[in-house]
């Protein structure tokens, strides 16, 4: 009887088999990645896809580039079975690549042990605020070099939109990056060897002022809104922004994200200066500079706020659209300045969008012309001068029109206050609704705000009079207005 070979030959040749085996699957496993060129094998079945350096310049960032190849594929249109293309794109999705993370490192971080201690802890803390205002500085930078190259270059060169809707939406970008690349370079100029900044004060003094640059990108940025939400609607613009959207380099970021962070930076700046203020030592050669700066920069944004305030403003008289000339209010064209606006609800439920100028309220109804969105003025609008507001309690008043609230308790309103004139005969009288406590406050703050300009003057006894008026007689006033046809003389 054959028993085979001895226990030690069987070991033997056993091991030697699972050592040609392992090295076999190390060569194969080595074989498979290409480190310093990890998709060149995946990509090769895509070679006859020309490059994307035409429609996207080139970038550093290596999600922009494979990014730019499938997009060219998909809007070159080839002739390539769309199945075959799916299929294609359903193999490489198999693995999503994550989004693209920002680097989150301290200044202290950067530092080793024997560095570290010789910095007190208020000196680490100022250098890391200076640290981080440096850093936001290179972020906003790539950011705006990403908005120009991932998203405008690309749909230009695509024809998905017009040189002109872009610069519309757009505005001079590339204008500012050298603007933050010098601020950028001053403050590396002033880092010493070992890595701190000692003085920063005057560099900011000095640059600061030059933010006015943002005030007509900031006045245009309800419009280049506007004008982007339109464009969603064509499919070709909403692809290409859904594959930005799930691409790394996007950081699960939209483009109006990006086209707004110019806008969040500045809001920043005062923080930024305050906590580097705040960790400087009172006898620092920084302090008063610093202390200046605040100053120069709070000033900068009261500046591009009265502009943007009033670029909103004139965007919104431009869209009114008047039902009758009588509506037609002098004061309206005459206003630098929006107070409050927002969507609410009259007593019948209709959706009103009303706006606050500084010296005339508007009631309008959103309509659609020419598949632009525009404000279609809604009764007679009132005067700031001649308003009245009640704030009714809640369930004074039955919502949804007095034959039904005759029969249902269910119906009474939350959240409403009401506007009219102080003489009854020159207009109707609302009651407005809105959503919560909070936006009910928030509109009555503002409306006596605007109120307490022409309140200066004693009110004379007929409109102390009709102040005082009950709360009962105001809804039967409200009840006799709204549901009577408008006539001429109240429009």
């Amino acid at each position: 009887m054959w028993m085979g070979p001895p226990l030690g030959q069987l070991y033997t040749t056993t091991m030697c088999k699972r050592k040609r085996r392992e090295k076999e699957d190390d060569a194969v496993s080595l074989c498979s990645f290409d480190f310093k060129e990890p998709s060149t094998k995946r990509v090769r079945p895509l070679g006859r896809v020309t490059s994307l350096a035409n429609l996207i310049s080139p970038v550093k960032n290596g999600a922009v580039r494979r990014f730019g190849q499938t997009l060219q594929a998909s809007f070159r249109g080839d002739g390539r079975s769309p199945n075959v293309l799916q299929q294609k794109a359903c193999s490489k999705a198999a693995a999503p690549t994550p989004p693209k993370r920002r680097n989150s490192t301290l200044w202290s971080e950067t530092l080793d042990v024997h560095q570290k201690g010789t910095f007190s802890t208020k000196e680490i803390k100022r250098q890391e605020a200076i640290f981080e205002l440096s850093r936001g500085e290179q972020d906003l930078i790539e950011d705006l070099q990403l908005a120009r190259k991932a998203y405008h270059d690309p749909m230009l060169k695509l024809s998905i939109m017009s040189e002109e809707e872009l610069t519309a939406i757009f505005g001079d970008l590339d204008a500012y990056i050298p603007l933050h690349e010098d601020l950028l370079a001053q403050l590396a100029k002033a880092t010493g060897p070992d890595g701190t900044v000692g003085e920063i004060g005057q560099i900011v003094v000095n640059w600061l002022p030059r933010l006015n640059a943002y005030r007509a990108y900031c006045s245009n940025q309800l419009a280049a809104k506007a004008l982007l939400d339109q464009k969603k609607q064509d499919p070709r613009v909403q692809d290409f922004l859904q594959r930005c959207l799930e691409s790394p380099f996007s950081r699960k970021l939209d483009l109006w994200s990006f086209l707004d962070i110019p806008r969040s930076r500045l809001v920043k700046y005062p923080l930024l200066l305050r906590e580097v203020l705040r960790h400087t030592p009172p006898e620092h050669p920084d302090t008063a500079s610093l202390e200046q700066a605040v100053s120069i920069i709070q000033g900068v944004l009261s500046d591009i706020n009265m502009k943007k305030g009033e670029s909103e403003c004139q965007y919104y008289i431009d869209k009114l659209e008047y039902l009758d000339d009588r509506q037609r209010d002098p004061r309206i064209e005459q206003c630098k300045s929006l107070l409050c606006h927002g969507e609410l609800r009259n007593k019948s439920g209709t959706k009103l969008h009303v706006f606050l100028f500084t010296e005339v309220l508007v009631l309008t109804r959103p309509v659609t012309r020419n598949e632009r969105p525009c404000f279609q003025v809604y009764r007679q609008p009132i005067p700031v001068q001649d308003l009245v507001v009640d704030d009714l309690q809640d369930g004074d008043v039955r919502m949804g029109g007095s034959f039904r609230g005759a029969f249902s308790t269910a119906d009474r309103a939350k959240n409403i206050f009401r506007v009219r004139f102080q003489d009854t005969a020159q207009g109707q009288s609302h009651t407005l609704q809105v959503n919560d406590v909070f936006h009910k406050q928030q509109w009555l703050n503002c409306l006596r705000t605007a109120m307490s300009v022409y309140q200066s003057e004693a009110p004379t006894d007929a409109s102390s009079k009709r102040r005082s008026s009950t709360a009962s007689t105001i809804i039967h006033m409200e009840e006799t207005d709204e549901n009577q046809p408008q006539s001429a003389k109240s429009r």
